[in-house]
């Protein structure tokens, strides 16, 4: 295995070629025909033209090479008081039934979804749903008050809200739908709560 170093001045040297190689660890859906387009823009681009999905790659390419049953998740909560290990196949089967759930609801590529939530699986499991989907993830940050969130989902105009009931701090329970209710009453574009 190559040392951090050792990488990071592959990287300074010959970037085009050192992101080269990684692309070749990448499943990509339109693999790309240019690594990098400095003309693109005033940063230029990387990998112009191909397409990925990031659900894809994060879980169906592991399970494809026969590591579904190796852990994928671990989720260690103190606050709840349990520790899951969570494999490729039920990491799966988790954002199929979001991404499901999604699609019932009308979301598709390109629409916006804004995710609520805690730090628990189901927000990482979200955000893959919305990938596997082509939506787009907008995670906003639980501890914001309604005011705060409402210019999230302003800016984000999302087609739907996923969010958790709840979240646990010590010593207590912050409910969140009011606050999401709130937040909604405020916001000057409606989205359905998932």
């Amino acid at each position: 295995m190559v040392d951090y170093a050792t990488l990071y001045g592959q990287w300074q040297h010959a970037p085009e070629s050192y992101w080269a190689e990684c692309a070749k660890l990448i499943d990509w859906d339109t693999t790309p025909a240019e690594i990098f387009d400095p003309k693109s823009g005033p940063y230029g681009a990387w990998f112009p033209g191909a397409k990925l999905n990031t659900a894809y790659n994060c879980l169906d390419r592991h399970i494809n090479n026969g590591r579904g049953e190796q852990v994928a998740l671990i989720w260690d909560s103190p606050m709840a008081g349990r520790l899951e290990h969570i494999t490729y196949n039920q990491a799966l089967a988790r954002v199929e039934k979001i991404a499901g759930a999604l699609a019932n609801l009308g979301v598709t590529k390109g629409d916006r979804v804004v995710i609520y939530m805690p730090m628990v699986p189901e927000a990482a499991f979200s955000m893959l749903a919305c990938a596997r989907l082509g939506a787009i993830h907008s995670m906003v940050f639980c501890g914001l008050a309604a005011p705060e969130l409402s210019a999230r989902i302003n800016d984000a105009k999302p087609k739907i809200i996923i969010a958790a009931s709840c979240g646990l701090e010590p010593g207590r329970t912050i409910e969140y739908k009011p606050i999401l209710d709130a937040a909604i009453g405020l916001a000057t574009t409606s989205p359905a709560p998932a």
